[in-house]
């Protein structure tokens, strides 16, 4: 940690080519930190256009110099390193890992500190992430595990409902609930669980880290409670083209699978990945099947047969981004 001053709450967002998403979320914020012992880390994660400028100047015209900071890394380090490197930037009780393409909704932050603060075995707390009209989404999740992947790749209504206990998505609750893992795209973590299980895993570039860290969170005897009376606007796919190019069904990019391997050979080793590919393909047989008879639209991406393989041989090896178009081929 750079500096010794104990934050109540440190906020990270992490920055890549969304100069105007990091403002408006900015904007959002910063009234909700009044009176809350904050500061506010915004990581340049290596940004190939002016983001870093415009985020830098908006900072100073709106004198906002002695609670935001901009760190920029001279490297994409992803979504882990990005944050990372947030984290140990200063030292505070709290932790807010919060994407660009969010609105921080009246009292969001406080709801979330308070929840943290009455219970003690809660590590990580999550809100209710929705779109600008108020539309709930799914935030709240159970563990991947390899029978997932056939109810994913066959998306047939028997197969899911004789395998729900490993369907991966959990239904919106309008009560708190406590998932398996929930989306990093607003999470507040207390300090105590990075002092006991670490940072957040680097060698995911992007995806996949948020449910292996929760999944080592919960092992480690911490719980994770998604308040929905919390509310955040999350502009789903602002931030990262993924979303974009499944709805399409487009090839996704490569740092995606190497994370879904990474995820699968940590948590279930090198049988359990093969395991969970194999299943993919019997899912995958079951969905083209129904293809052919005219009884299902195509749901899968350009090359995912393929590309689930990716890193197969060797799924500890960290991703490494060179460009934009590696990803897009």
């Amino acid at each position: 940690m750079s500096h010794s001053t104990l934050y109540r709450l440190s906020v990270i967002i992490i920055n890549y080519n969304t100069a105007e998403l990091t403002i408006n979320c900015l904007e959002s914020l910063i009234p909700q930190l009044d009176g809350i012992r904050s500061k506010v880390i915004v990581i340049d994660n290596a940004s190939t256009d002016s983001s870093a400028k415009k985020i830098s100047t908006w900072i100073h015209d709106e004198s906002h110099t002695q609670i935001v900071s901009l760190v920029k890394s001279p490297t994409n380090l992803g979504f882990s390193g990005g944050n990372n490197l947030g984290i140990e930037y200063c030292s505070a009780s709290y932790y807010l890992l919060l994407n660009s393409d969010t609105i921080v909704r009246d009292n969001a932050i406080s709801i979330l500190l308070s929840v943290g603060d009455n219970d003690t075995g809660a590590g990580l707390v999550s809100p209710r992430l929705e779109w600008p009209d108020g539309k709930p989404q799914e935030s709240c999740f159970r563990c991947f595990t390899p029978i997932s992947e056939l109810i994913a790749s066959a998306r047939t209504g028997p197969i899911t409902r004789l395998f729900r206990r490993y369907d991966v998505p959990l239904p919106v609750h309008d009560e708190p609930s406590y998932p398996e893992w929930t989306s990093f795209a607003c999470i507040l973590i207390k300090s105590n669980v990075f002092e006991d299980i670490g940072l957040l895993d680097a060698g995911y570039f992007m995806y996949f880290e948020d449910a292996s860290f929760c999944c080592l969170a919960k092992q480690r005897g911490w719980s994770i409670v998604n308040e929905p009376a919390a509310r955040i606007v999350h502009l789903r796919g602002g931030s990262s083209s993924v979303k974009r190019r499944a709805l399409a069904r487009e090839r996704l990019p490569r740092y995606y699978y190497a994370s879904r391997s990474r995820y699968y050979y940590i948590h279930f080793g090198h049988v359990g990945l093969t395991t969970a590919n194999l299943l993919w393909w019997i899912g995958r047989l079951i969905s083209k099947t129904r293809e052919l008879m005219g009884r299902d639209d195509r749901h899968i991406c350009r090359n995912q047969w393929r590309d689930i393989w990716i890193n197969w041989i060797d799924p500890m090896r960290p991703y490494i981004k060179k460009n934009e178009e590696e990803d897009a081929k």
